[in-house]
């Protein structure tokens, strides 16, 4: 049992005093330069579609042309969906059409595979498309795929009813997808925060979120206002899993974690997209002997604008609908080492000081949290926008944390690191520190946003402090750094 505990209370410095919570904008050359028009992208958005899981089999055509792996040997400068042949070939197209896209297939026969020196191997690409996948990923395909995402790549999963075994092997779209993400030697606890529901939905025409600043409802190839189903599924969320998790898509009747038709979701650098149906990106023309149904011009849906931009914020850039855009490598934090006092952040009073009792890393000031040796709160944020060209984007930081606690297992005294989004929900929490991190001198910390390009994010530190023994948590030469 822990002894008593005397309570310590440290000085501080005198600073204004801020509101605990809200964040203010980052400095106006942040976000004018953000806001600029972008020049051309350098280099085409690199997208690989799967046709090795049976895409073909039965009645579907998910492929983008039948020249594999490049569709550009059918017609190197399509113009109409039927100048490449295939049930989702108005997507491919679409794409090339910008000039800012370099679409492959990995044809059927072959493995997925990451790390390899193959030039099909997903490293090689940006974002990986299964539509409608009716075979079982190997054990080597799916540490491949998940390794992808995890490491900033890009995951399209189109799904479909239950029952919808194409290939009459035993496994669906639906036991594929989920398969996926829970029997993986990567993660296997919900990685993405969604599993596929086993339900066989015969018509719907599903309506968007109203979000008027989400990058996939709002991008350049259109607004989206809803979708079809016609024979699909929907997918469950579960953002106790993963917080980045977010349906934008909705079943009639359905809203939060149940019902969702398309959403979207992060895991470690890189973005996933799902689907509940293949009915909207069917484009209607296809191999011959296939009966199709054009759900991609169906006017009850807004399907091509939804695939094309969910395919450009995979990507992890704007390179879609005729635009373009290269990241400008620069440092995004306003006031980063705190020398400008409490300008550009918000934060707890006090939190900001020169106080002699904790040395700041560089300079004068740093952001001194807790310390008073009972119960205690303090906070400091920033928010900043991430543009969507820079899915290079590392946060940083130098920590020091002392302590006068004596535990060497309990963790009485916290600081959580948070990513929120502009409504004040909890994206991610990157780490959490204690006591129990106590030692000499400052360690620097650093941790992936690129799964946030495209967005406006607040940074945010919380520490909360026990009732007795001071702890304190000094955070000193912050950087969001992208590229």
């Amino acid at each position: 049992m822990l002894g008593s505990r005397t309570p310590t209370r440290r000085r501080r410095g005198i600073v204004s005093a801020l509101g605990v919570f809200g964040a203010l904008v980052a400095a106006t050359a942040v976000q004018a330069a953000a806001a600029a028009p972008a020049p051309a992208a350098a280099t085409p958005h690199r997208i690989l579609f799967d046709n090795t899981k049976a895409e073909t089999a039965g009645n579907a055509d998910w492929i983008i042309g039948t020249s594999q792996p490049d569709p550009l040997g059918q017609d190197a400068t399509p113009s109409a969906e039927t100048d490449w042949t295939g049930a989702i070939s108005a997507w491919g197209v679409a794409l090339q059409k910008t000039g800012n896209y370099q679409l492959k297939t990995l044809p059927s026969g072959n493995s997925i595979t990451y790390g390899t020196t193959g030039a099909l191997d997903l490293q090689n690409f940006d974002t990986f498309v299964l539509p409608e996948p009716n075979i079982l990923l190997s054990a080597a395909e799916k540490t491949a795929v998940m390794k992808f995402v995890q490491n900033g790549g890009g995951l399209f999963l189109v799904s479909d009813h239950t029952g919808a075994d194409r290939n009459n092997d035993g496994y669906d779209a639906v036991e594929v997808i989920n398969d996926l993400m829970s029997n993986n030697s990567v993660d296997s606890t919900d990685p993405f925060g969604f599993s596929v529901d086993t339900l066989s939905v015969s018509t719907d025409n599903p309506r968007a979120i109203s979000d008027t600043t989400n990058p996939v409802l709002n991008g350049s190839f259109g607004k989206v206002t809803g979708s079809i189903i016609r024979s699909g599924t929907t997918v469950t969320l579960k953002p106790a899993d993963n917080p980045a998790v977010k349906g934008l898509v909705y079943r009639t009747g359905y809203s939060g974690n149940t019902g969702a038709f398309f959403a979207t979701s992060t895991f470690g650098s890189g973005r996933v997209a799902v689907w509940g149906d293949s009915s909207p990106i069917d484009d209607g023309t296809g191999q011959s002997g296939n009966t199709l149904y054009d759900g991609w011009n169906d006017t009850a849906g807004t399907n091509a604008a939804l695939a094309l931009n969910a395919t450009q914020w995979l990507a992890g850039g704007t390179g879609g609908g005729g635009g373009g855009g290269t990241c400008t490598a620069a440092q995004l934090l306003a006031n980063p080492g705190f020398e400008s006092g409490a300008t550009s952040w918000s934060a707890s009073s006090g939190v900001i000081t020169t106080d002699a009792g904790e040395a700041a890393r560089t300079g004068s000031y740093k952001a001194w949290l807790n310390g008073y040796g009972s119960a205690h709160t303090d906070t400091l944020s920033q928010s900043v926008t991430i543009p969507a060209s820079c899915t290079a984007a590392a946060f940083s930081f130098h920590l020091h944390v002392d302590t006068a606690e004596t535990t060497t297992s309990t963790a009485y005294d916290t600081l959580k690191v948070q990513v929120l989004n502009s409504s004040g929900t909890v994206l991610a929490t990157l780490a959490t520190y204690s006591n129990l991190n106590a030692a000499s001198g400052y360690s620097q910390r650093s941790f992936s946003l690129g799964a946030y390009a495209g967005q406006s994010v607040t940074l945010k530190f919380t520490g909360t402090e026990g009732s007795q023994l001071q702890t304190s948590f000094v955070v000193d030469d912050t950087a969001l750094s992208v590229s």
